[in-house]
């Protein structure tokens, strides 16, 4: 066994190598299993998940431990996302039970690619080493790129699938450049060592090149504007459990990318960086939310909701301070049983007779299915921001965290941006309540998709009313990233 390897790395890597070998013993049960027999790899996948949760639970820490010789570093913050990455790939499974039925498509390679990417996103998250992080994120991009087009005779679903791709790949080609200046200005691609060297060289211009660079690759990924043109065509034209992993999940995974590179390899550039991030933040809420004004296909116009979103994210980076990043741990948490339920209501509409992704088919959802109806309803006013919804208090704490790091004036756009959202989240409202044109056969509620709801209804309604164990969690997270307050001065 090399000498830099041992097995107290192979324990605390545990959640990652039960997610592993559980992905390839679903390829192998895919191989064994007839095509009209596989619904039950579904149930294994979730079965896999919940293993890596409890083995992510089982081996965490009280005090954040080392692995690998500083490749990776398990800790509170890490664990908080693997948490999230973990939810949101058993409610993927939930979503996709009766929709890849419907669709003819097949659940092994499926479940195989969601657990992947799974695999990528918890690297990405205890990454402490730019390879390591940037490996983490190739594992799930291709993961990626393989579902947006998992459904072949769909013109859409291949049209998503090229365009992210090709889109993708140029982004990581700018990110990759990004990371080797910082590696031949610094000698090393550890987090911690780039920190103490970057700091000892000023504001280099081969440094700032180098930073522009990282915020576009990493802007791609979270889709903050200008770098956001591909996630309305790849999220209307993915299956739609795939896009409702993909604003999840993958999102989730890049802001932790993120928030490791930045506040970990880069702190002593916070006066740069700060000011890029706060001009994306700003361009990025205003013109998700504008965009998402005109449109009438809902995974389009969730789409533009999902950028908007980034915006208000980037405000925890901008504050800089350990309060900021845990406005943004708590924001994404919620963000999860928002979102994941939103799309919940959309795979609904999913028919034999009907696509179900234009506003149109919510006509009279509420006559037909009023448990659905009124879970979207709430969902619609938790992504809006109203209370006692959990959207609210995520939205608060944030707003207040840009208030307490005294960008008053970006918690003000923040709060008008959040106002104007409310105009095409209530229109969700006006068809489901107030239109009766209803097309095509009754929505069927299926086992997997009932879980799900009620998993995201509880969710955003308890983190309304009571969140404060979420807090402290988020907290103690945050506390483990070993944020002090890097923020620049304001301007």
């Amino acid at each position: 066994m090399p000498g830099w390897f041992s097995l107290n790395d192979l324990y605390y890597i545990l959640p990652e190598l039960v997610l592993a070998v559980g992905a390839l013993a679903t390829l192998v049960a895919t191989a064994l299993t007839r095509r009209s027999r596989q619904a039950w790899l579904s149930w294994l996948g979730i079965g896999v998940l919940a293993a890596s949760a409890l083995a992510m639970i089982a081996v965490t820490p009280d005090a954040p431990v080392n692995v690998a010789r500083g490749l990776l570093s398990i800790d509170g913050f890490s664990t908080f996302f693997k948490a999230i990455f973990l939810l949101s790939a058993v409610l993927t499974l939930l979503l996709s039970m009766r929709y890849l039925d419907m669709e003819g498509a097949r659940h092994g390679e499926y479940v195989f690619l969601v657990l992947c990417a799974t695999l990528g996103m918890m690297f990405m998250a205890t990454g402490t080493d730019l390879i390591t992080i940037f490996v983490g994120l190739e594992t799930m991009a291709i993961a990626f790129y393989i579902l947006a087009g998992l459904l072949k005779p769909d013109r859409r679903s291949n049209e998503a699938a090229v365009k992210y791709f090709l889109l993708g790949t140029f982004s990581l080609g700018i990110l990759l450049y990004g990371i080797s200046i910082l590696y031949g200005m610094s000698g090393t691609t550890n987090l911690r060592a780039l920190a103490i060297a970057v700091a000892d060289q000023g504001r280099d211009p081969w440094l700032i090149l180098a930073l522009i660079l990282v915020v576009a690759g990493i802007g791609f990924k979270i889709a903050a504007v200008p770098f956001h043109m591909w996630a309305p065509d790849v999220y209307e034209g993915a299956p739609t459990p795939i896009t409702a992993f993909l604003s999840v999940g993958s999102k989730a995974a890049s802001f932790a990318m993120l928030l490791r590179i930045f506040l970990e390899g880069l702190p002593s550039l916070s006066a740069d960086w700060t000011i890029l991030f706060y001009v994306l933040s700003v361009v990025t809420m205003t013109v998700g939310n504008i965009a998402a004004l005109t449109q009438s296909n809902i995974k389009r116009m969730l789409a533009y909701s999902s950028i908007a979103h980034a915006g208000y994210l980037l405000i925890g980076v901008i504050a800089g301070t350990s309060r900021g990043v845990a406005a943004m741990l708590i924001y994404l948490a919620i963000y999860a049983f928002m979102q994941f339920g939103a799309f919940a209501v959309v795979i609904l509409l999913r028919r034999a007779d009907a696509i179900g992704d234009e506003l149109k088919d919510l006509s009279g959802l509420y006559a037909r299915q009023p448990f659905p109806a009124v879970a979207m309803l709430i969902f619609m006013l938790s992504l809006g921001g109203i209370p006692p919804t959990a959207g609210f208090m995520g939205k608060f704490w944030l707003f207040s965290a840009a208030i307490d790091a005294n960008y008053v004036w970006l918690a003000v756009l923040g709060v008008v941006n959040s106002a104007i959202s409310l105009y095409y989240y209530l229109r969700v409202v006006v068809f489901m309540f107030m239109k009766n044109e209803a097309a095509g056969s009754q929505p069927v509620l299926s086992p997997g998709l009932a879980v799900a709801l009620v998993v995201t209804l509880a969710g955003t309604l308890v983190l309304g009313v009571y969140p404060r164990p979420l807090f402290e969690l988020a907290e103690f997270s945050a506390r483990a990233l070993g944020v002090v307050g890097v923020a620049a001065t304001p301007f």
